[in-house]
This record gives structure tokens, sequence and C-alpha cells, in this order.
């Protein structure tokens, strides 16, 4: 049986969209208390629910007819980056640290910016039950998934091999495309609100399973 779970972060153990709220929020506080400029939370969510990405502070400061320049932009970056979240763990990651607890050793990888992950960590409070932690960031950016790094970083914490192996993710584009050629079983979770549930790829990139719940993962680890 393989006995090492290493597990992706975001909207595989939790659900990224809290983030993003949380992120906005702290926004919010700011430019209420320091600029008077109220009624971005909501349009900032609006935003984000219609599936857009990338310029949303932007699109609110146009809409208010807001004189800015990139500095202005790069500090409400920095607050939504640096900010400490409030959120919490699905129930069934929560299950699944307790239910593996005793026959397996947990490893996390995750891309994103080092502060903004390690603040994502310390909120759920789950450092402690992991064996291995690699951000992916604080490797350089060069070494963000798929590149092979930090899986061979993980295998090497952990002291196993890639046929120990078995990686949660939820986004085939980057997640297991690299595991796989080093032997690992790649599960996939698509989730109801997961920003990758539907997106298409080649078959090297797709991984083994695919489940729709963490739930799920028992008979796939007993077979």
């Amino acid at each position: 049986m393989r006995n090492c779970l290493i597990m992706d972060l975001d909207d595989t153990l939790f659900p990224e969209y809290e983030y993003v709220r949380s992120g906005f929020k702290a926004v919010d506080d700011y430019l209420v208390s320091n600029h008077g400029l109220v009624g971005f939370l909501e349009k900032a969510n609006e935003i984000f629910e219609s599936g857009e990405r990338g310029d949303i502070f932007n699109q609110y400061l146009d809409s208010m007819s807001i004189n800015y320049d990139e500095k202005f932009i790069i500090t409400l970056v920095n607050i939504y980056r640096h900010h400490k979240p409030e959120i919490s763990l699905y129930k069934d990651a929560v299950w699944v640290f307790s239910q593996f607890a005793r026959t397996h050793r947990f490893g996390l990888i995750t891309d994103g910016w080092s502060v903004t992950q390690k603040n994502k960590i310390a909120a759920l409070g789950i450092k402690q039950k992991f064996n291995s932690i690699v951000i992916t960031d604080e490797l350089g950016p060069k070494y963000w998934k798929p590149h092979k790094k930090p899986y061979l970083l993980t295998q090497k914490k952990l002291n196993t091999t890639g046929c120990n192996c078995i990686y949660v993710g939820d986004n085939p584009k980057k997640d297991f495309v690299t595991p796989k050629k080093l032997g690992w079983l790649t599960v996939q979770v698509k989730r109801d609100r997961g920003e990758y549930k539907d997106l298409s790829v080649k078959q090297e990139y797709c991984a083994n399973f695919e489940i729709a719940s963490l739930f799920e993962l028992e008979s796939i680890i007993k077979n």
C-alpha cells in the first residue's frame, strides 16, 4: 500500500473562494478606513462570481471614477496577499487527516506567493499535520508546478520513492503530469465550485483517478 499522501492546498483542502472573499474584505477595510471609499466588497464579489479574474481592483476604481496609479494597485495587491485570512478546511479534508493519520505520512505541495500560502496554512492550523511542506515559491518562480523539483524534494523529505506516493490536487494543467512520470498515483478532486473541474486537457495531464470528494480516497488507497 502506498503510504505517503501528498496534497495540494487551494480547492483541495479548503475552498479558495473563501480566501478570495477574505482578501476582498481586507482590501475593503483599508479603502474605507484610509480613503473613505465604499462599495468595494460588493463590487469585487460581483465581478469574481461572474467569472472574471485579474483586474478587479482596477475595475472597481474605474467604476468609482477614481484617479489612481500603479503604485496604488500594488498597495491593494499587497494587502490582499499579506492579509490573515478567515478560511476553514473542507469537512472531507478534516476526515482525511483523521482517517489516515496512523497509516500515512502527509506531504503538501502548493504554488502561490510564499507569504500568502504560509498565512493560509497558519489560518487552517494544519502545519503540524504534515511531515513535509513544500511551498514552490520558496524554491524560485521557475520551480512552480509542474516542475519536477518540488515533487523530488517531497520524496526526499519523506524519505520515500514515487511508488509509495499518492498526490491529490485539483488543477490538471499542472498537478499531475510530473508526478505520474515519477511513478506517483494521482487523484483529481473535482468539487462543485472548483475552478478546474470542467477543464479538458491532454491525456498525459489527466490524473489516474477523478473523485468528487476526498471521502472517496479510501477505496483508491485500499485498492
